[in-house]
C-alpha cells in the first residue's frame, strides 16, 4: 500500500524541524513534549498524579480512573520515547482515550530515562510500578484480577518484558498486553529497517542513538529484557495485541515477536496498519487510523477483562 496521505502531511511537517538525534538530550526530550503537546486530551472523570515507591527511590505515576466508583480493570502504561525521551505528559492524550474507551482505569509509569540511568534501570521500574499496583490496587480502586500492561515503541518492551519477569517471579497475575510497534529486536537487522530506515519519523539513525544512551555494552543486547526476540521460551505469557505500521522499521520485529508468541502457544493476534508510520497511535489529531488502532486495543482489553 502507498503511505497514507494524512500521514505523509505529517511526515512534511516533521521533516521542517531537526530529528531528535541531532538536538542535544535535553532539547530533543523538549521537542518530543512539544511535539506531543498538539494532542488534545479527552476528559476523565477523575485524574491523579502521585508517586510510588522503586528499586531506588519514588516512581511519578497517573492514573485514569473513568469511574466514580468501584473496582474496575487497570491497564498499566508505559510511554514510548527509545528510553529516552518521553513521560507521562506526551503520553497523557493517549492514556486518556484508552481509559475511556477500554473502560478500565489505566496508570501511566514515569520510568527513569537514560542516558542517565541505563539499562537495566526502566525494565526495574517497569516491573516495580506492575508490583505496586498489583499489591496495592484496593487504594487506586483496581479490581487485582484483571490488570493488563501495554506500551508503545519501547514502552511496549517494557510491556512486554514486564510480563517475561511476572511470569519468572510467579506475580503478579496479568491478564493481557497491548503492544503499539513494540521495540523487540534491537541491533536485529530486518528488511523493514532497510524499507523504512530513512524518511519515516524513526529513522534507523534514531534507533542507534536512543540505543547508545540506554544499552551499556553490546552484550546486553543478548539479554531478554532488553531484546525481547532473544527470549528462549515464551510460553505462559499474557495473551497479546501486536499493533505494527507498514512504514515503520520496527515493522517487522513486532511481527517476528507476534509469531513468537504464536508458536509458544500464547494467544495473539498482530494487526499490522496500511500506509502507517511509526507513532501514528499518538497522531490522532491528524492520522484518523490512529483513533481505529486505540478502539482495536480497547476493544481486546475490554475482552480480556471479561474473561
Amino acid at each position: 500500500m502507498p503511505l497514507d496521505p494524512q500521514a505523509k502531511t505529517v511526515l512534511d511537517f516533521l521533516s521542517q524541524g531537526a530529528s531528535l538525534e541531532t538536538l542535544p538530550l535535553e532539547e530533543a526530550r523538549a521537542s518530543f513534549e512539544k511535539l506531543s503537546a498538539t494532542a488534545q486530551p479527552e476528559f476523565v472523570e477523575n485524574v491523579e498524579d502521585r508517586t510510588i515507591p522503586g528499586p531506588d527511590g519514588d516512581i511519578p505515576i497517573r492514573i485514569y480512573n473513568p469511574f466514580t466508583e468501584g473496582a474496575h480493570p487497570a491497564l498499566i502504561f508505559y510511554h514510548g520515547g527509545g528510553w529516552v525521551v518521553g513521560s507521562i505528559e506526551t503520553h497523557d492524550s493517549l492514556c486518556r482515550s484508552l481509559a475511556n474507551l477500554a473502560q478500565c482505569i489505566v496508570i501511566s509509569v514515569d520510568y527513569r530515562l537514560a542516558p542517565e540511568h541505563k539499562f537495566p534501570k526502566a525494565v526495574e521500574d517497569a516491573y516495580a510500578a506492575a508490583e505496586w499496583v498489583a499489591e496495592n490496587g484496593a487504594d487506586i480502586h483496581v479490581d487485582t484480577g484483571h490488570i493488563a500492561v501495554g506500551g508503545d515503541s519501547a514502552g511496549g518492551n517494557l510491556a512486554t518484558v514486564t510480563a517475561m519477569i511476572a511470569k519468572e517471579k510467579g506475580g503478579p497475575s496479568l491478564s493481557y498486553q497491548v503492544l503499539f510497534y513494540p521495540s523487540t529486536g534491537a541491533g536485529i537487522p530486518s528488511e523493514s529497517q532497510r524499507e523504512n530506515g530513512k524518511g519515516y519519523f524513526l529513522t534507523t539513525d534514531m534507533m542507534t542513538w536512543f540505543a547508545g544512551k540506554y544499552f551499556e555494552t553490546f552484550d546486553e543486547l543478548q539479554n531478554p529484557y532488553a531484546v525481547p526476540l532473544k527470549a528462549e521460551d515464551l510460553s505462559g505469557l499474557p495473551p497479546a495485541l501486536v499493533i505494527t505500521a507498514e512504514f515503520d522499521p520496527l515493522r517487522d520485529e513486532g511481527k517476528a515477536y507476534a509469531d513468537e508468541l504464536e508458536k509458544a502457544g500464547v494467544d495473539v493476534v498482530h494487526s499490522c496498519y496500511d500506509g502507517m508510520i511509526h507513532g501514528f497511535v499518538s497522531m490522532v489529531a491528524f492520522i484518523s487510523k490512529g483513533t481505529e488502532a486505540i478502539e482495536q486495543a480497547a476493544e481486546a482489553l475490554r475482552g480480556a477483562f471479561r474473561r
